[in-house]
């Protein structure tokens, strides 16, 4: 050290002489500092006024370190410029002299932490030396900091002071600053309040890296507070601050008062719900609870209960009792179940029996700890709203069964259902059936349908004009109504009677049965002979009809139509022939007539002539005969 000492005041000395035994006549003017970030390239600028040219002035850039020892990094005169060897700076740096400014600009590539020292511009001419000082900072950004809190829980009753967390930065240049916050408040050191012990470390690479844990006592306050602490740093220009994560300390402390409620469902609650309780004390952690109901007692294994499947036996006040740890007495909490029910609907008067016309009046009740809504239905279509039911005038379509349907409208699912079946008394009632005249082939079996209702249910009989016995195919019975099948065998014309009768009358319905031969037609020849006052009319038909051995159908009357149809059309036809048959005859044109015949001369009958046409599709011929005589139309 003593020598170190003696080096700096030689060099002072030195510098004295050099400059204080001639008249300074160098104006050097630099910069404090220069502040630049590590790797990359500072600047440090000399900016000079010497009293004469530039070129006699010879400029020289040194540096002191750690040590305060000053060294030569570069000299310049008017031959030459030389960058000292075996220097730290001796291949990043860079000299750019400028005479017109006066300017001595030194650059130094990829600065390291190391290079943050005083540099020294000094410029000598013959009037004498002047020289100026630059401190050079290197700063270096921190890494972003990490914050871990402690997971164990922290009673509020610790005599000592419990730790909190702990918050890290790494890599910075220079050191950096860490201060802890408790809801944006700093914490500073306190004794037996708050403690926070920054640990610096310095790396390898000579930056440091800060490391922070915070103790301190905790209070019931603490819960919910939120913890998180700050670097500050330098950067070139000023400061920059960040900020970690925030985090929650688990404070642990016993329970004073206990809170009860209904979880879940939400709302109303109806017979056959899941209901969850909750016991929830005001510490932390939660306490064992105990539930009660009545004389019933339940350890619970968390601070919720379910109840399964609830009726109206579950309501009543439930309780969560636990032990207060500091005084050790009982404390509880407590809350109201009630479970909403609705009974099964009772319909009056059941099943009824109502004579036609008549007036029945029936009533469905449920009973419920909430107002109810009642529909009533039939068949699925609503026909009344209300408790009661009233049907007027009854008839047999006021039979059947009708649905009521209780609700709560307060409560979606709370319903019940009841039914009522009512019978109308009365005669039977045949339903009138599709047809009754029935066209059928010859030995053909038909099946004939009946359906009756009343009340007593029906009973039917068939008989028939024929005699036979009618074989029974199917009977269905209900209540109030019977369908039955017979078949019959058709042999001929015959009426067959269904028959329903029960206490109150009768009522029968006939079916007319009408036996069809299936036949084929023959051609038929009808002759017709005129007179001498008539030009063409029929006169006669005859028809020769034999059975054809295709098997026997059904004749249907749509038939009969078509067959008129033709018929018309061919007599149309054959008065058409016949006109132009005569007209030829009349013009000589047939039968070895020519020339033009004597209206008024006497016809002769033997003149008639007879036409037969055939036709095969009406089965009829019409002989048509014509004169040579034109009557008036009136008369043909």
């Amino acid at each position: 050290m003593a020598v170190r000492d003696i080096a700096s005041l030689l060099v002072g000395v030195l510098l004295l002489f050099l400059t204080g035994g001639v008249r300074a006549g160098v104006e050097v003017n630099m910069e404090d500092r220069v502040e630049v970030m590590r790797g990359q390239t500072a600047e440090i600028n000399c900016i000079f006024m010497p009293s004469d040219d530039v070129g006699d002035v010879m400029i020289q850039w040194l540096y002191t370190d750690s040590a305060s020892v000053t060294h030569t990094l570069y000299y310049q005169d008017s031959a030459m410029g030389i960058v000292e060897k075996d220097t730290p700076f001796s291949d990043r740096i860079s000299v750019n002299v400028t005479g017109a400014t006066g300017t001595a600009l030194l650059t130094i590539t990829d600065v390291k932490l190391g290079d943050e020292q005083e540099f020294i511009c000094q410029i000598r001419s013959k009037d004498g030396t002047g020289q100026g000082r630059t401190l050079l900072k290197v700063f270096e950004t921190p890494e972003l900091p990490t914050i871990e809190g402690y997971q164990t829980g922290i009673w509020v009753n610790n005599h000592e002071l419990s730790k909190i967390g702990a918050c890290e930065t790494k890599n910075g240049y220079p050191k950096p600053n860490i201060t802890w916050y408790r809801d944006k408040m700093p914490l500073h050191n306190f004794p037996d309040e708050v403690d926070s012990k920054p640990v610096v470390v310095v790396e390898s690479s000579r930056l440091f890296s800060v490391k922070s844990e915070l103790s301190m006592r905790v209070m019931r306050a603490d819960k919910d507070a939120l913890f998180y602490c700050e670097v500050s740093y330098y950067v070139p220009g000023g400061m920059r601050m960040t900020e970690t994560r925030r985090i929650q300390v688990n404070v642990q402390y016993p329970s004073t008062a206990i809170t009860m409620s209904v979880e879940s469902p939400q709302g109303l609650i109806k017979e056959g719900d899941t209901v969850e309780l909750q016991c929830l004390g005001n510490g932390n952690p939660q306490p064992a609870f105990t539930l009660k109901h009545g004389v019933t007692e339940t350890i619970l294994d968390s601070n919720v209960a379910v109840l399964n499947n609830v009726t109206r036996l579950n309501n009543g006040v439930y309780h969560c009792t636990t032990l207060d740890m500091d005084t050790y007495e009982e404390i509880s909490g407590n809350t109201t179940l009630f479970a909403n029910y609705l009974d099964d609907a009772v319909v009056d008067p059941q099943d009824p029996v109502v004579s036609q016309g008549e007036e029945l009046t029936a009533t469905c009740n449920a009973l419920s700890s909430l107002k109810t809504h009642t529909v009533w239905f039939k068949d699925g279509e609503e026909v009344s709203k209300g408790h009661t039911l009233r049907l007027k005038d009854a008839m047999f379509d006021t039979a059947g069964t009708y649905v009521c349907m209780v609700t709560v409208p307060q409560i979606e699912g709370l319903e019940t259902s009841g039914s009522l079946r009512v019978f109308v008394q009365g005669p039977p009632e045949i339903t009138e059936p599709l047809t009754r005249d029935i066209e059928e082939s010859k030995d053909t079996t038909i099946n004939l349908s009946c359906h009756a209702r009343g009340f007593p249910t029906p009973h039917i009989t068939w008989s028939a004009s024929d005699g036979q016995d009618l074989k029974m195919v199917t009977e269905e019975i209900t209540e109030d109504s019977i369908h039955s099948t017979v078949s019959i065998k058709v042999t001929s014309d015959m009426n067959a009677f269904c028959n329903a009768s029960n206490n109150e009358g009768v009522a029968s319905v006939a079916y007319s049965i009408k036996a069809i031969r299936h036949t084929t037609t023959l051609a038929t020849t009808t002759s017709t002979t005129t007179t001498s006052t008539t030009t063409s009319s029929p006169l006669s038909t005859t028809t020769v009809i034999a059975e054809s051995a295709i098997p026997p159908k059904r004749i249907k009357k749509e038939k009969n139509g078509v067959i008129i149809a033709v018929v018309i059309i061919c007599i149309l036809l054959l008065a058409i022939l016949g006109a132009v048959l005569y007209f030829l005859y009349k013009k000589g044109k047939i039968c070895g007539r020519s020339g033009k015949q004597d209206l008024t001369k006497e016809k002769s009958t033997n003149d008639n002539i007879v036409v037969e046409m055939k036709s095969d599709n009406t089965e009829e011929a019409v002989l048509l005969g014509i004169n040579g005589d034109r009557k008036p139309a009136g008369e043909q």
